[in-house]
């Protein structure tokens, strides 16, 4: 096996994710750049980085002539671009971080650019490496399903981790990130798309941002939780039971404090001074809590897509072929085939166990699945439309912000003709 060696541009959760499931598949990591030290010091020594290079930012890293083979670029949503348009100028192939950009015009200068350069680039849509959403393009793509006539998609994001993220967090205000569909769903507009193998033409989409708002904020309850709330043992979204007192710990911690392995000094720090320790109902969010999606596909088939966050969490799926029924479970990794000849039903487990398909627990196996398909496609020139390659990730973006443009249009959006402003 060749080693493919990387630079790691943007060390927080993702980037430590991805880069610790390389240790042991086939690549080296030989640089980081990251503003923050305990992040690039947890880089430097669990892969063995040496000092020289260990980068405060991306400039410094990507102002050396290529040293390695890819660059995997995981930095905020809004700080893709200007990375990734430099990597591909030096010839980097590149792992990129969902979602591509935060606009379309961005989104399709990397593309346009990485095509022209040659460069191989694959996008984080790492459910379709996931063994629950394999297993279901495996039954589609073996004809057990005849036709996709029909499929109706569920991403439940979970009440708190819409609070966490959406609401309190990085991504929760449109000018600061970006849209929330963007944010959160184009993971599953990506999926459909993959499912049912040909380009989106159309797309309507309704949604609104309902409930995490100053309206709702119950009488006499602080702009801080650790001021003392007087709902505080009964509120859902009590910031000192989601971060400091949490048994459960999701993984909020690290997150709200930027740090690796923060303390619950640096915890109260957060709680006091940052929107992580406000009211649900009293920060500066403005992205929808729930939203539904309507697509045509070239084939003439059609799909719904529903993103809500009142919910435990995880993702929900039903597909519909002339010829077969398949209803997937994502919480429970269950998958049941009805056919329509025998009338028999076929249930299956595809790791044969319960796999948490949340960030924390590795989206099901998908982050896992991502690096050892980026392995194949660098090392072994492996092509195939199972690849969440740039261009088509793109194609998927903009279906995604078109969907959006529908829902604060009110109108039906064509995405073929959407398109042709953007990608070369």
């Amino acid at each position: 096996m060749n080693t493919l060696k990387v630079i790691l541009i943007g060390a927080g959760n993702r980037g430590r994710i991805y880069t610790n499931h390389m240790k042991d598949m086939g690549f080296e990591v030989v640089a980081v750049a990251d503003l923050i030290e305990s992040r690039r010091d947890y880089i430097k020594n669990t892969h063995n980085v040496s000092d020289d290079m260990c980068f405060e930012t991306w400039e410094e890293l990507l102002s050396l002539p290529k040293f390695a083979d890819i660059a995997v670029i995981a930095t905020s949503d809004g700080l893709h671009y200007a990375p990734a348009m430099k990597a591909i100028e030096q010839g980097y192939d590149i792992l990129l971080e969902k979602p591509v950009a935060p606009t379309p015009e961005e989104c399709a200068d990397i593309a346009n650019f990485a095509k022209e350069k040659g460069v191989k680039m694959l996008v984080c849509h790492v459910l379709r490496y996931a063994p629950f959403f394999t297993a279901i393009k495996e039954y589609i793509d073996a004809g057990k399903l005849g036709k996709v006539i029909s499929i109706h998609h569920s991403e439940c994001v979970g009440n708190v981790h819409q609070s966490h993220s959406y609401v309190r967090g990085n991504w929760c205000n449109t000018e600061r990130s970006s849209n929330m569909l963007l944010a959160k769903a184009c993971h599953d507009i990506d999926i459909i798309q993959w499912l049912m193998g040909c380009k989106c033409t159309k797309v309507h989409s309704f949604g609104s941002l309902s409930y995490f708002k100053e309206e709702n904020a119950p009488e006499g309850a602080p702009d801080y939780c650790i001021d003392g709330c007087p709902y505080a043992d009964e509120c859902y979204y009590n910031a000192i039971k989601i971060y400091l007192n949490n048994e459960n710990d999701i993984g909020c911690r690290d997150y709200c404090t930027d740090k690796v392995n923060p303390t619950d000094e640096d915890i109260i720090e957060v709680l006091k001074t940052t929107q992580y320790g406000k009211c649900v109902f009293k920060c500066d969010n403005d992205v929808v809590d729930h939203q539904v999606v309507n697509l045509e596909f070239e084939n003439g088939g059609v799909a719904s897509f529903n993103m809500c966050a009142f919910n435990k969490g995880s993702r929900f799926i039903r597909v519909m072929g002339t010829d077969g029924e398949i209803y997937g479970d994502m919480r429970e990794n269950t998958i049941e085939y009805f056919n329509f000849k025998t009338r028999t039903f076929e249930t299956t487990m595809p790791t044969g166990k319960k796999l948490d398909d949340t960030i924390v627990g590795g989206h099901g196996g998908g982050d896992r699945g991502i690096v050892s398909a980026l392995y194949d496609y660098i090392a072994e020139d492996r092509k195939d439309e199972w690849l969440s390659e740039i261009q088509i990730s793109v194609q998927n973006h903009l279906a995604t912000f078109a969907a959006e443009k529908s829902r604060l249009e009110n109108k039906v959006i064509d995405v073929l003709e959407y398109e042709k402003e953007y990608l070369k």
